[in-house]
């Protein structure tokens, strides 16, 4: 059997054994090498060892795609100098007392939450959403340190919802740093005024070196950056807040053609439909043969829903190409005509929005490079695509 060595990159901490449970997670008992800590009644650095804490289990980073807990016993150290000789818990700086997460766990939930929510986020680590919010709440306004950041090309602008259904939101400024996705600071609340204030917060010879913000399509993120760092900086909402938006499209119509269904066909017929939703959620390629079937049976009973669902998968496509803004925007703006050129009308807000803001969607393509040769045949070719998702409702010849 091959073996490797596990560098946990904690400080001051040695690797006693490692064990794995029935359900494959692994357990890493550590023990502390810190030769002292500070009183917690004067202050001063103590050094005489009396005995150790019970056991604590912390998760911290997955390897090799298991669950990782480190088991540790922290070491009590005892003062002289104080009245009835007080013992106090060693102070570790890879873990908060008060979470049963190493921080550098925290930091891995706090990435991970980028273009997530805190539900999704918890559903995929197998912790409570409670833990993941606790995390979260720990983070807030948290202060940059500037000095140890050279430049900011770019950052994103990330809002998560505390609660399902609320509208209390917290926002997630992350960058990548040394090509490493950094959390930056938890702003408190969504606000223009806070975002702008955390803006202004950057020093001058940092604001010199950002060239592109990443946000969503909020008004509030998109004029604060605006105002604070000028109209030269690049916006792109992100492609994630995008999708978002067009595929909940497609799910509100989903919503209207199963009620209508229900009342239609018979409980047997019905029943063929069990696991729609989430087929109609997966990507085409990740689709299993049950899953065809029963969109094959979906889309014979609502040739509107077929319709809908190529229409999102085509410009899904869209987005997936490595093409210039340029590009994109003629595949885009044809998208757009075909889709309004058919019967559905599930699409319309999305359109309005889409074409609000324009100019920082397409941003999106900006940095991809351009086609070279083939690029006229293979934007006729996607045109093509899309029309045929027509079928037939409309005269083609219109186009032109």
């Amino acid at each position: 059997m091959a073996k490797f060595e596990i560098d946990l990159n904690l400080p001051d901490v040695k690797i006693l054994h490692i064990e794995t449970t029935k359900i494959n997670d692994l357990i890493i008992t550590v023990k502390s090498t810190k030769k002292s800590t500070e009183c917690h009644k004067c202050g001063q650095k103590i050094t005489k060892v009396h005995g150790y804490g019970e056991a604590i289990m912390l998760r911290h980073l997955p390897i090799l795609g298991q669950s990782v807990y480190i088991r540790l016993r922290p070491t009590r150290f005892q003062c002289d100098t104080c009245d009835n000789h007080p013992t106090t818990r060693e102070d570790a700086d890879w873990y908060n007392q008060r979470s049963k997460f190493t921080k550098a766990y925290e930091e891995w939930l706090m990435r991970m939450l980028i273009n997530s929510t805190i539900d999704d986020v918890a559903r995929k680590e197998d912790v409570s959403s409670e833990e993941v919010e606790s995390v979260l709440n720990r983070q807030v306004e948290t202060k940059v340190n500037w000095d140890t950041i050279e430049k900011l090309t770019y950052f994103g602008l990330d809002e998560i919802a505390l609660k399902k259904g609320h509208k209390d939101f917290v926002v997630i400024v992350s960058a990548r740093i040394n090509d490493s996705v950094q959390i930056l600071a938890v702003l408190a609340d969504r606000k223009k005024e806070t975002v702008k204030t955390f803006l202004d917060s950057i020093p001058e010879r940092i604001k010199k070196t950002i060239k592109m913000v990443c946000s969503d399509m909020y008004d509030g993120y998109i004029n604060a950056v605006k105002e604070v760092l000028g109209n030269k900086i690049k916006i792109v909402i992100d492609r994630f807040h995008i999708a978002k938006h067009y595929r909940s499209c497609l799910n509100s119509l989903r919503k209207q053609e199963l009620k209508r269904l229900k009342k239609e066909l018979n409980e047997a017929d019905y029943a063929q439909l069990k696991g729609a939703m989430w087929a109609l959620r997966k990507k085409e390629e990740n689709l299993t043969e049950q899953d065809k079937e029963v969109l094959s049976v979906l889309f014979k009973y609502s040739p509107d829903l077929e319709q809908a669902y190529n229409f999102q998968n085509d410009l899904t496509g869209i987005f997936e190409q490595n093409i210039s803004k340029c590009e994109a925007s003629l595949l885009i703006r044809e998208w757009i005509k075909i889709v309004k050129l058919s019967t559905l009308t599930c699409f319309e807000k999305f359109i309005s929005t889409l074409n609000k803001n324009w100019n920082e969607i397409l941003n999106y393509f900006y940095h991809r490079q351009r086609k070279n040769s083939g690029f006229v045949e293979g934007l006729n070719n996607k045109i093509k695509v899309i029309k045929r998702r027509c079928y037939g409702i409309f005269d083609i010849n219109r186009l032109f």
